[in-house]
């Protein structure tokens, strides 16, 4: 999956926002004002930091482990960092994004379906 994919992928979901705390380099996407993924532009390869259900990080590590990695600066319980490639599966990717898109939804939210 293309960098432009994700980026326009996550930013098809509802009530997203693109930030840039951390300078031009590092593209923050939240959904309720808590974040769902970091794009790291200036690395080589592109990282893609997403959060993920703790039964599944280790899973995903070991199913890919020359493309995801314990979470880059992140809680390594919670997220993993892929680096960016056409290796995995563009279907996978956006399942991981929906999923960590999912995970940070307010509980009410979560509840409505919303």
């Amino acid at each position: 999956m293309e960098v432009d994919e994700i980026f326009d992928y996550a930013l098809s979901l509802p009530h997203t926002e693109e930030t840039t705390p951390f300078g031009p380099d590092v593209i923050v996407f939240k959904t309720h004002q808590k974040v769902f993924l970091l794009l790291t532009l200036q690395s080589e390869p592109i990282r893609m930091n997403y959060k993920a259900n703790p039964d599944d990080i280790m899973m995903q590590r070991e199913d890919y482990p020359d493309f995801i990695f314990p979470g880059y600066h992140m809680n390594k319980k919670h997220w993993n960092t892929l680096h960016i490639n056409r290796s995995i599966p563009t279907k996978l990717v956006k399942q991981w994004i929906q999923n960590s898109y999912l995970l940070v939804q307010p509980k009410k939210a979560k509840k409505q379906g919303k």
